[in-house]
């Protein structure tokens, strides 16, 4: 019975006490709920205040951008007011000045035909002075016109006679000048002596005993060093020497290499001549190769095909007149450099054009035709430009030369093979270069009699005077100088000087 008291006291309390805590609650609740809605409408009532503030600042500053805008209006119309007024008085001012160039318009109309009727009388007057003119003279119009001609002609004959000359003269001294200028600083720097080498090749014997072993027995060693080498042996009376003769002047030197390692060897025959001259060939490939390579470095030139390389090397063993081309050619790359320098041309072109111009010398004993037009087709067909193709082609004229660098290869060149030393003539093509100047001169009409002088650097030509004047005389002498430019092959320049003589003669008796 307790039990169940205690049990029943304990539920009551429990009842009571959750009782209390949900009162508690439920008051704590309606209190946050209250005090939630009270800062609600403090939150409201804030925001229409300032939503009111808001409202009350947008008007103002709606009616501050009305009223400037207004006054932007008032402003801008006011501008197009005063530009509509300039504009009316520059249209004003266009019509008083389209009425004044009427006014002078319809003047000069006046004066115009004012200007026609005294042409018109003018004219009439003019044709009653020449009929006039031609009563009194008894000449017509068109005879007196062709008398005056005449006249008119002879005057300006002497005229541009004495302008030409003194013209000719000016030019002639001031371009003397600085061609003279430039050749002698271009050679002043390039100044190099020059070995006359010869066209055939000579080896020293140790004894004249060393002949007959080089001829063997029944001539076995000479026809075998000749058919291997491709060169004529030739055994005279020379004393302690026999020279080697052929046309390729590389072979020349194989033979010239490999018989004199066999005179120093002394086993000479047949297989031994065949071995040297094989290693001799081997030793003068390599020696092309490195001659044009250092023909190639000292004139600056760079990229060259290995084929062009090579004819370079072969020009180490050919000569012109004496006059190495090896050295020739690169002589005459630093001239085309320094005339290219001073006168603006390319220098890279000129360089090159120069360095390669004689390159057909090399092959010019196996392949027909001018050495200039081989040595182009060779280079044309390695992928060099083609301005430099016609500096190569043209440094003789056999083609047109098409720019100034292609002037300035054809100068460099005359330079190099021009100046004292560098060349030697045989007195054969000597005398026919002489007589071929005479030739060319006694060509021309009117020339009386022509002379060679100054070992063919200058020809002087007597004209008749009846048949040549002085116009025609200076007319002259530039067509045989360019007719000697187109005919002959001459190193340097040749002066061509035309002599007219007026003598006038009368007796006293």
């Amino acid at each position: 019975m307790d039990i169940v008291l205690v049990i029943i006291v304990a539920i009551v309390a429990v009842g009571l006490g959750f009782l209390a805590g949900f009162l508690y609650h439920r008051n704590v609740s309606e209190g946050k709920v209250r005090s939630g809605e009270q800062r609600a409408q403090e939150i409201i009532a804030g925001a229409e205040a300032e939503s009111k503030a808001l409202t009350v600042q947008a008007k103002e500053e709606a009616l501050r951008l009305r009223n400037e805008a207004e006054r932007e209006n008032l402003r801008k119309r006011q501008e197009l007011d005063r530009h509509e007024e300039r504009l009316q008085k520059r249209q004003e001012n266009m019509e008083e000045r389209f009425e004044t160039i009427e006014r002078r318009e319809r003047n000069l109309n006046k004066r115009q035909s004012q200007v026609d009727r005294r042409a018109n009388e003018i004219e009439k007057l003019q044709e009653q002075r020449l009929a006039e003119l031609e009563r009194v003279s008894a000449l017509t119009r068109e005879e007196a016109k062709e008398e005056l001609l005449i006249m008119v002609e002879a005057d300006a004959r002497q005229d541009v006679v004495r302008i030409l000359r003194q013209v000719e003269a000016d030019i002639k001294q001031e371009a003397d000048a600085k061609a003279r200028q430039i050749v002698i600083m271009a050679m002043q720097r390039i100044a190099s002596d020059q070995v006359a080498e010869s066209t055939v090749s000579a080896v020293p014997l140790p004894s004249d005993d060393m002949k007959g072993r080089i001829i063997g027995r029944q001539g076995r060693n000479i026809r075998a060093f000749e058919n291997a080498t491709g060169v004529d042996v030739i055994v005279d009376d020379t004393p302690e020497a026999i020279i080697l003769s052929g046309f390729d002047p590389v072979r020349r030197e194989v033979a010239r290499l490999a018989m004199s390692r066999l005179v120093t060897d002394g086993r000479i025959h047949p297989a031994r001549i065949e071995k040297l001259v094989e290693k001799a060939q081997e030793e003068v490939n390599q020696t092309l190769i490195e001659e044009g390579e250092r023909a190639a470095y000292e004139a600056g030139v760079h990229r060259l095909h290995p084929d062009i390389i090579k004819l370079l090397g072969r020009l180490k063993f050919r000569t012109s007149y004496g006059q190495n081309q090896h050295m020739h050619a690169i002589e005459a790359s630093r001239l085309a450099v320094i005339i290219a320098n001073e006168v603006g041309a390319n220098v890279e072109i000129c360089r090159e054009g120069a360095l390669l111009h004689d390159l057909g010398k090399a092959v010019d004993h196996e392949v027909e035709g001018p050495h200039a037009l081989i040595g182009a087709d060779i280079v044309k067909r390695c992928g060099v430009n083609s301005v430099i193709v016609n500096c190569i082609a043209s440094h003789h004229h056999e083609v047109e030369q098409e720019s100034l660098e292609a002037v300035i290869v054809e100068i460099a060149d005359a330079i190099s093979g021009a100046r004292p030393g560098a060349r030697r003539e045989s007195l054969e093509n000597y005398v026919k270069r002489i007589k071929a100047l005479e030739e060319v001169a006694h060509s021309f009409k009117g020339v009386e009699e022509a002379f060679a002088i100054q070992a063919g650097r200058e020809i002087r030509i007597i004209v008749r005077p009846q048949e040549v004047d002085d116009y025609e005389a200076i007319k002259m002498s530039k067509d045989i100088a360019r007719q000697v430019e187109e005919s002959l092959e001459f190193p340097g320049q040749i002066k061509v000087t035309v002599i007219r003589e007026t003598r006038a003669v009368d007796y006293a008796k």
